[in-house]
């Protein structure tokens, strides 16, 4: 009965400890509250100052919580965006319906001839007057030197797209220039034939205006590509791109489709070793004032014919390890006294992407550089990401500092299927591509 008592007992002590904290705690907070009444306009930057010290620890700890999803600098956007992923879900592809994303559309095709026509439907629509092409380019699909060369003729006055051949004008090429309708250059070509063509491919076209450009080797070729574009706008472009034509420099020299298609500087070709007599008759008529552009390494083009090169005007080499090295060098490139070159270093552009293992789709791809969102390509090593890939779309990450709709944005083309260039990838590039918040809290607040 004692230790009942007892228990009740300090029951009772402990609730008037209890009370008279709660009454002391009351009046203190009243008593502050007058406090702040009183002196609350007298509150310096110092108080907020050690609040602020006190709250830093915690952002840093918040900030934390937001990898990947932006930073807090420039500077962390790129850190953090030229890192592989580090988790990849496995599930992404599971029961897929789709095949473009919010910041990457994919031209999904492997073949070269249908893509060259998925290719011409996405930049040429063709609906009204204002989107039909001027002249459609038709090039054979066996031959990347005069196929590339040709790419020239894609900027005004032709404004049109490039449609391979394989030796026969397909029942699905007819087709298309037949939807596209198209309006003719300033001397009413509607038609250009690239290279030769049997006969009776030729009557296909019998209902068009036609030219055709022939040559013996792919250095005439281009020369006459570059002399017959001078002939429709009228001048000769002083600025010119000069690569290998050796199938070994392949990848290399195909950097320069975008460029080309995009301005009307041509492309001239050389061996490794030596220059064609045809391409120092195109140099030499610039009277000694060519800017010549050389498109890659000295194992495509060899120092000496560089130094040869210089006979004809100023020289430049564009340079890189690997294609995907030299697209980036190419895309970034700017010469400022003749204007030449992308010189894409910051966000708000478009690009392309192609995979050394289907390039022939990247020469239809490159009218995306003359309309659209005028976009150099940038090569994919087997239809993979590599590090300078992953650096390069660092530093182009969108970000902004207040609002999303103001941008900048990015956008991004894809050449091939999946098998190409799988899902995952498509879905890395788009995430690089999404523009994200410099505070590190994206689109939270909007």
């Amino acid at each position: 009965m004692r230790k009942k008592t007892a228990f009740i007992s300090a029951l009772l002590s402990l609730s008037v400890v209890v009370a008279a904290c709660s009454d002391d705690h009351d009046g203190h907070d009243e008593s502050m509250n007058d406090e702040d009444m009183e002196h609350g306009e007298e509150q310096t930057d110092s108080d907020h100052g050690d609040h602020e010290e006190d709250m830093d620890e915690e952002d840093m700890d918040h900030d934390d919580d937001h990898a990947g999803h932006g930073g807090g600098s420039r500077e962390d956007v790129e850190s953090e965006a030229s890192q592989e992923p580090d988790s990849m879900n496995e599930n992404a592809e599971e029961g897929l319906m789709v095949e473009n994303t919010k910041n990457v559309t994919r031209i999904s095709e492997d073949d070269p001839v249908s893509f060259s026509i998925l290719a011409s439907q996405t930049i040429w629509p063709a609906t009204h007057k204002q989107n039909q092409p001027g002249t459609v380019i038709l090039a054979p699909v066996d031959s990347w030197q005069q196929s590339l060369a040709a790419l020239t003729l894609v900027h005004h006055p032709n404004d049109g797209p490039v449609l391979y051949t394989d030796g026969t004008v397909s029942d699905e090429v007819i087709n298309e220039i037949e939807r596209l309708q198209p309006k003719g250059n300033s001397e009413g070509i509607e038609v250009m034939v690239m290279g030769d063509l049997p006969a009776e491919e030729m009557d296909k076209l019998d209902g068009y205006s036609t030219e055709q450009i022939t040559a013996d080797d792919d250095a005439e070729f281009a020369m006459l590509v570059d002399e017959h574009y001078a002939e429709i706008v009228g001048h000769l472009p002083e600025s010119v791109i000069v690569g290998s034509s050796d199938d070994e420099a392949k990848l290399m020299t195909m950097t320069a489709g975008d460029w080309i298609s995009h301005m009307d500087e041509p492309l001239l070709y050389v061996d490794a070793d030596s220059i064609p007599d045809a391409t120092a008759e195109a140099l030499e008529k610039r009277d000694g004032e060519a800017s010549i552009y050389v498109i890659g390494s000295e194992k495509e083009v060899s120092g000496e014919v560089e130094d040869e090169l210089g006979e004809y005007g100023n020289v430049t080499r564009i340079s890189g390890d690997s294609p995907a090295e030299l697209s980036i060098a190419f895309a970034s490139f700017k010469d400022e006294e003749t204007g030449f070159g992308w010189g894409i270093e910051k966000p708000g552009h478009g690009l392309t992407f192609a995979s050394t293992e289907t390039p022939e789709l990247a020469i239809p791809g490159s009218p995306l550089a003359h309309l659209g969102k005028h976009a150099p390509m940038i090569w994919l090593e087997e239809g993979e990401l590599s590090q300078p890939v992953y650096d390069y779309l660092a530093r182009l990450k969108p970000a902004f500092e207040n609002d999303p709709t103001e941008g900048p944005y990015n956008h991004g083309y894809l050449f091939g299927s999946t098998d190409s260039v799988s899902f995952p990838v498509q879905g890395i590039i788009d995430e690089r591509m999404e523009i994200v918040s410099l505070s590190g809290d994206d689109h939270g607040s909007h």
